[in-house]
């Protein structure tokens, strides 16, 4: 029988990130970064920075000149949408399909980056910081992909649940492996080194009972459920989760500003997918 501590195990086996992401993250809210020397580090990587660089010159920044090259990137766009763009192309990259998979990536990272747009346009409405808001959208699902890459039948077994079920993903995952991607999730945000509050919105976006408000995770569970509601990955059979009274309260939106984030998550969803989904 598979347990937790087995996939927590298969989680310090999977490749770290690259020293500059981490570094990236570990300032997250420190004053006095040398940037010059992250962006002469970022200019090492060839892959990262040819993606960087594509997102610089974007319609989601809306550069006058072309950037063409990093530590211009650094000086044009700052280290709070660097770290951002970074993150989101590293991560991005970290994970294969397995072949004959049902597991649709495409459509996973299009709920990805759905959630990261609705958490950066919430967290401004919620007096939060934008670029924190949107790793953690960005990464909240990360628990998907160690089970469905790392465990592909038992993940299969999972989706044939939930299909015969018509229930959430998560229900269908602690009914096969006995617990959900988020706690695996948080696991890997940990091996990662992402900052505590980014490890607890992976870790807690499916348990809003155990939010605390405002916080990052309620941010995270709020954007979870707008994206799914609004339908940006595609997926025929998606579900939106209910958001509790209790979360809706502390959130306190009106109307009209959950309007706003509609139309800014949706702009900002198609001009990255252009990028980071292929």
């Amino acid at each position: 029988m598979l347990t937790q501590e087995d996939v927590a195990r298969k989680v310090q086996n999977l490749p770290s990130l690259p020293d500059v992401v981490c570094e990236l993250l570990a300032c997250i809210g420190q004053e006095g970064l040398d940037t010059q020397v992250l962006a002469g580090k970022l200019a090492l990587d060839q892959s990262l920075s040819a993606k960087t660089l594509r997102l610089a010159n974007s319609s989601f920044y809306g550069m006058p000149t072309r950037v063409t090259t990093i530590q211009q990137a650094v000086a044009v766009l700052g280290m709070h949408n660097i770290r951002t763009l970074v993150t989101a192309c590293s991560v991005t990259g970290s994970f294969q399909a397995v072949a004959g998979s049902r597991f649709d990536m495409a459509a996973f990272w299009r709920h990805s980056v759905a959630t990261a747009a609705c958490a950066r346009a919430l967290a401004r409405h919620l007096r939060q910081n934008p670029d924190t808001a949107f790793i953690a959208g960005l990464l909240h699902d990360l628990g998907t992909l160690v089970l469905a890459t790392r465990y592909p039948a038992e993940y299969e077994r999972a989706e044939d649940y939930r299909l015969e079920h018509d229930c959430y993903q998560q229900e269908a995952e602690q009914a096969v492996f006995g617990f959900d991607h988020a706690g695996v999730g948080g696991a890997l945000a940990a091996h990662w080194q992402f900052p505590q509050q980014i490890q607890r919105a992976v870790a807690c976006h499916h348990r809003p009972l155990e939010l605390d408000a405002p916080s990052l995770a309620m941010t995270v569970h709020l954007a979870n459920a707008f994206a799914h509601g609004l339908d940006l990955s595609g997926r025929e059979d998606d579900l939106a989760p209910p958001v509790t009274q209790q979360v809706w309260d502390a959130a306190a939106l009106g109307k009209a500003v959950c309007l706003d984030v509609f139309g800014e998550s949706e702009r900002t969803f198609r001009d990255l997918c252009q990028i980071l989904v292929n």
